[in-house]
């Protein structure tokens, strides 16, 4: 029952978190001018979010064993003499021959979870606006598309957390519970901001922006919950052995990669490139030196966040 109150608190305190952050550009009202830059420093924080602490935290994640064990076999070295020293290490290395084979499927592993999450992505997105086509003009059928696609790579994403969540509270440690929850929170807020301004300069009312954030804010709690209640004993020592936190983070890092690259980032630069093209403006420039600034701030700021977090 420990680890059910336990992972209740964290899913609610997940909830309420990522909501409070998604509504901060919807409590002030903005120019266009600065909503635009807010959606720049957004999808800046989506990259950087997906690049500084989702794929580092998942291979972490996939590699915890490896590294206690190394790190423990290390300090032992540490109190034998020198060529004492030397003579361990080379047993080691002769120890770890035999587990090459299970550290080559890890490397598999990380390939292949941020592929898959990528190319799941891509495949939704593909769909939705085959359905979306059908209905409308091309342009407004790509924007519509291109809303759809944001909101739903989120919640995918958002969801994969839950379960990585999930199967972390059902190891019953709680410093993978933290870390993992932490991980989780460091990239939730500035993806739920960065999910409601891109809403916003795509020109969704603010109902509706308000029912993709919540849908946001609550897939991940509700899968946490699910995937702790859901698993057997046997299951959650299987989930262990493969280590599903790991997987499930870097699959959802392949979602997020595949929003923030291929949606964010072309829909804000081709905003700019026809709002400065039809002002007879920087036409051929797309963002201004300044939504630049934006945009790398944004991505510099999950990659400070996560050092502190580390150190």
């Amino acid at each position: 029952m420990d680890d059910f109150s336990s992972i209740s608190l964290l899913s609610l305190a997940m909830l309420v978190g990522c909501y409070v952050a998604g509504t901060i550009p919807l409590a002030v009202n903005f120019s266009e001018e600065k909503l635009k830059l807010i959606t720049v420093l957004g999808a800046g924080l989506l990259c950087g979010t997906a690049l500084a602490v989702i794929i580092p935290e998942g291979v972490h994640a996939l590699y915890e064993e490896i590294l206690e064990g190394a790190h423990h076999s290390h300090s032992q070295a540490g109190v034998a003499e020198a060529s004492e020293a030397k003579v361990d290490a080379v047993a080691a290395l002769d120890a770890t021959g035999k587990h090459e084979h299970g550290h080559e499927q890890l490397h598999a592993c990380i390939g292949v979870s941020l592929v898959l999450g990528f190319v799941f992505m891509l495949l939704v997105d593909q769909i939705g606006s085959a359905h979306v086509h059908n209905a409308e003009d091309p342009e407004s059928a790509r924007v519509n598309s291109s809303k759809i696609t944001t909101t739903l790579g989120l919640v995918v994403h958002a969801a994969a957390d839950g379960v990585a969540l999930g199967a972390a509270a059902s190891t019953s440690q709680t410093s993978v519970q933290l870390i993992v929850f932490v991980a989780i929170m460091l990239h939730k807020a500035p993806a739920a901001f960065g999910l409601v301004s891109f809403l916003m300069h795509a020109g969704l009312e603010r109902n509706r922006i308000r029912k993709h954030l919540l849908v946001f804010a609550l897939a991940a709690p509700v899968l946490a919950m699910i995937t702790f209640l859901g698993l057997s004993q046997s299951s959650k020592e299987a989930l262990s052995d493969i280590n599903a936190t790991g997987v499930a983070m870097l699959f959802s890092a392949g979602t997020f990669l595949y929003v923030a690259t291929v949606h964010v980032l072309p829909e804000v630069g081709g905003g700019g490139h026809s709002h400065a093209a039809a002002a007879g403006g920087n036409g051929g420039k797309g963002l201004s030196k300044v939504e630049v600034g934006a945009l790398v701030l944004g991505c510099l700021i999950p990659l400070v966040l996560s050092v502190g977090h580390h150190h």
